[in-house]
């Protein structure tokens, strides 16, 4: 499959190429062209050709755009759901919510394109003031390997129907869906060069993106160490940033909740997409009252499900998206182990067996009586590993929530609203849910806090963050 610069399928400038695989199986499934700076620059060309016609255009018009491909998308959902649990290994269930997730994206910002926002202000004898909002110009879109279509999703939504045109770099790993998505978004009327899709390595593609000059906006989501990169390149040229980098979501659990609903919380709070997820639940504070009992339910759900190629029925999870972050998930696991910091009370350890050796497997694993201030409590777990501890109350469960230097989602299970209030109030977390996690509306505004990013995606923040202020002085 080729990039896509200025509406056109288009090789590589050197002609160098990555294979993509399914992480399930191993087994080759296309090749995309590895891209340089010049590939970058010419995307560049394109979005700023195409740049001047886009905003001129009607912001209701952009929207029906939207609209119209949010349409091709659902007819196509389920060839596109394929080829995203191919190449990123996620359950087809998953795939299809997430294909059908980015077309009720489009479609959420179709719906407010008739709401353009400004404002007058009247100043009295002095005269008048009108605010506007104006695309910003060209924009950099770097997308990660775990949610790659509603990421693209959430940048590409608000981006365009401000007026933007963007050059936008998916994962090396999980190319295909976004590119099949971008040539959709063109038959839906997209003018050509309004949104480019470059290939390559985040070294490349990723760093030229964010270097040059004439892209102003760049909204980045991947690790925190690659997000401080970003914010360190970008800053010289005083880009706009959208970093979302990560979290280490605490999941609270008080002794009034509703047991067996917050089981299956925690269950697919953490496990969905294989706990590859930015807002998963990464750690599990239990009330002592309960704790036994929450979790030998718990652990009896986490012994049931089913892990496997994501494409066959009836399968839970499916591989990480590498073998480096199963190492990963494997070396924090083995880590906590070898200290004395927690007890696996199943799984562990990587899946082996003809089904599994080609792939890259790992065992759901649930550890209990982790001690506070371990690895698997203070760092991020991208993974299907959860750690559980348990807590005498609400200030040890809030102090602990905040241990951390991540700020992203948390979630509280009670019944009680003051439990509620105090959760909301204190816990240093930019989404917190209530007798539920990792849900993701594209109607609310999401982002963290600390070291989980700045700016916020979704909703009509996104669209003000893809948009700048200009004022008219009208004076009498």
């Amino acid at each position: 499959m080729l990039m896509r610069i200025g509406g056109k399928d288009t090789g590589g400038s050197d002609g160098r190429w990555i294979d993509v695989k399914n992480p399930a199986t191993g087994v080759f499934i296309d090749r995309v062209p590895s891209g340089t700076p010049d590939d970058v620059a010419h995307a560049v060309d394109a979005a700023e050709a195409a740049s001047g016609g886009w905003k001129k255009k009607p912001m209701r018009e952009r929207g029906m755009i939207l609209f119209h491909a949010a349409g091709l998308v659902r007819e196509q959902h389920r060839d596109i759901a394929q080829l995203l649990t191919k190449e990123q290994g996620k359950p087809l269930r998953e795939a299809i919510d997430e294909v059908r997730g980015f077309a009720s994206i489009l479609e959420f910002y179709a719906g407010i394109s008739a709401h353009s926002s400004g404002e007058a202000i009247r100043l009295g004898p002095s005269g008048d003031c009108m605010v506007v909002h104006e695309p910003i110009g060209i924009c950099g879109a770097i997308i990660p390997w775990n949610m790659p279509v509603i990421i693209m999703g959430w940048k590409t939504g608000p981006a365009l129907l401000a007026g933007n045109t963007m050059v936008l770099k998916p994962a090396s790993t999980t190319p295909l869906s976004c590119l099949k998505l971008a040539a959709i978004l063109d038959k839906a009327g997209l003018p050509p060069g309004v949104l480019n899709v470059v290939t390559g390595s985040g070294e490349s593609i990723g760093a030229a993106i964010v270097r040059h000059p004439l892209i102003r906006k760049v909204s980045f989501t991947g690790d925190c160490t690659t997000g401080q990169k970003v914010r360190q390149q970008a800053s010289g040229l005083l880009k706009d940033l959208t970093l979302e980098l990560g979290g280490s979501d605490p999941m609270i659990v008080m002794d009034d909740a509703e047991i067996d609903k917050t089981v299956e919380g925690a269950l697919r709070g953490r496990f969905y997409n294989a706990g590859q997820t930015c807002t998963a639940v990464k750690r599990l504070y239990v009330h002592e009252k309960i704790a036994d009992t929450f979790v030998k339910k718990l652990r009896v759900r986490v012994e049931a499900l089913k892990t496997g190629n994501g494409l066959e029925p009836g399968i839970d999870l499916g591989p990480m998206n590498s073998a480096e972050q199963r190492e990963r998930i494997s070396d924090m696991v083995k880590d906590v182990t070898e200290k004395g910091e927690g007890k696996i009370l199943t799984g562990g350890c990587s899946l082996t067996g003809p089904s599994y050796d080609a792939g890259h497997f790992y065992h759901p694993t649930l550890v209990s009586d982790v001690s506070p201030g371990a690895r698997l409590l203070t760092d991020e777990i991208f993974g299907p590993v959860l750690p559980v501890m348990s807590v005498p109350d609400l200030d040890t469960a809030i102090f602990e929530a905040n241990r951390s230097r991540y700020g992203l989602g948390a979630s509280v299970w009670t019944t009680n609203l003051a439990t509620t209030k105090r959760v909301f109030d204190e816990v240093h977390a930019g989404v917190i849910w209530v007798n539920r996690h990792l849900t993701v509306p594209p109607e609310i505004p999401f982002g963290g806090m600390n070291e989980s990013g700045i700016g916020r995606e979704n909703g009509s923040h996104a669209l003000e963050s893809y948009s700048r202020t200009k004022t008219l002085f009208l004076g009498w």
